[in-house]
């Protein structure tokens, strides 16, 4: 692969702000770490764990007040 550091910076600040909600400043001000622990990438255990329907649907409850 041929991958450029402006492809590279290109395709993450992309994904920045698909998955994150980043700004491209906001992008441009992170640092490696801050970007890697908001991707999740510092846990990946518990980045990919997920969660089943029933933790779902507790957490909504949470967030409605029931």
């Amino acid at each position: 692969m041929n991958h450029t550091f402006a492809a590279a910076a290109l395709a993450l600040c992309g994904l920045c702000a698909r998955t994150l909600g980043w700004r491209p400043h906001e992008f441009w001000d992170a640092t490696p770490a801050e970007l890697a622990a908001s991707l999740g990438l510092l846990c990946p255990d518990t980045a990919s764990a997920g969660f089943d329907r029933q933790t779902l649907q507790r957490l909504m409850e949470h967030d409605h007040g029931r």
